[in-house]
């Protein structure tokens, strides 16, 4: 048994489509997309109706992360841009509309958890991020305390996703992998990263992460092109800096702003350019996104 296990493509379309190149050539005999196919990128339409063609022709199995409910709840807001808080949501709107009404209500069927047992009674299970809460990160600096109940009931191989992190640890009689991010990793390598998994009688469980390249110049163009650099807000430009460095800012920017913009007291634009100031951020500033000069 093949299983492909891909997850946070974001809207990212070029880094998919050579993902789709390498799956291909291996011939898994089931994928399985994690989670967050959606949003945090230009091209959120474009790669969710690849995605649920796979589904619909090769029997992909699509799991709900939670950019799927955030834009699920884009989708019962109704005049969003009169309504408080969003510029902070402005980005996930811009997708919700890119997307449309009629697939994003799709999210709805999609499953939180995908379990398949091998011949030997051994369970692989795949879900977002943590059992039963798909905003709980797994990351490598866990104990295994802290590991324990979020994969209870512990199966031979736990894949999550979510953090943009990857990482394979083993956890009592547990193997954890953390797949990464097709769309935008958060480890300081640029390059989209997925899971393999076999299965033999012989050898049992195997597990393998694969990263591929792909053009950056194309991801960059797409975030003009498709008009969201300009349309979805200042936290467009936070994403592109999280795509050219390979590090998350969001957590940076929450703690020292967000209080800051839900009390009034500033706003997401003005605080956006004050964290691109940042020595250590400066190297990955440039067209076509802010300059320094322009901060």
């Amino acid at each position: 048994m093949k299983i492909v296990v891909l997850s946070d493509i974001h809207g990212n379309l070029p880094a998919l489509q050579t993902a789709l190149e390498d799956i291909e050539r291996w011939q898994p005999d089931q994928v399985v997309v994690n989670g967050d196919v959606v949003n945090r990128g230009p091209r959120s339409a474009e790669c969710l109706n690849i995605i649920l063609d796979k589904q619909a022709n090769e029997g992909w199995h699509l799991l709900r992360g939670n950019h799927e409910d955030f834009i699920l709840y884009c989708a019962s807001i109704e005049d969003a841009e009169s309504k408080p808080g969003y510029e902070i949501n402005q980005f996930a709107h811009w997708a919700y509309n890119q997307i449309g009404e009629d697939k994003a209500t799709l999210f709805k069927d999609w499953d939180e958890v995908f379990s398949w047992k091998a011949p030997d009674g051994s369970e692989f299970r795949a879900t977002h991020a943590a059992m039963g809460n798909n905003r709980k990160g797994i990351f490598q600096r866990m104990s295994d305390e802290e590991l324990e109940p979020l994969i209870s009931p512990p199966p031979a191989v736990f894949v999550t996703s979510h953090t943009h992190e990857p990482l394979i640890r083993d956890v009592g009689s547990s193997q954890i992998v953390n797949i990464g991010s097709i769309g935008s990793s958060f480890d300081r390598d640029r390059r989209p990263c997925y899971g393999r998994f076999t299965y033999t009688q012989s050898k049992g469980w195997q597990s393998e992460l694969c990263r591929i390249n792909y053009d950056y110049a194309d991801i960059e163009r797409d975030y003009v092109e498709s008009g969201f650099l300009e349309e979805a807000g200042a936290f467009s430009q936070l994403m592109l800096i999280e795509h050219r460095r390979a590090g998350g800012l969001f957590f940076r920017w929450a703690k020292r702003y967000h209080e800051l913009v839900e009390a009034g007291e500033s706003d997401v634009t003005s605080t956006v350019r004050e964290l691109l100031k940042d020595e250590d951020l400066r190297p990955y500033l440039g067209a076509p996104g802010w300059t320094f000069e322009e901060l």
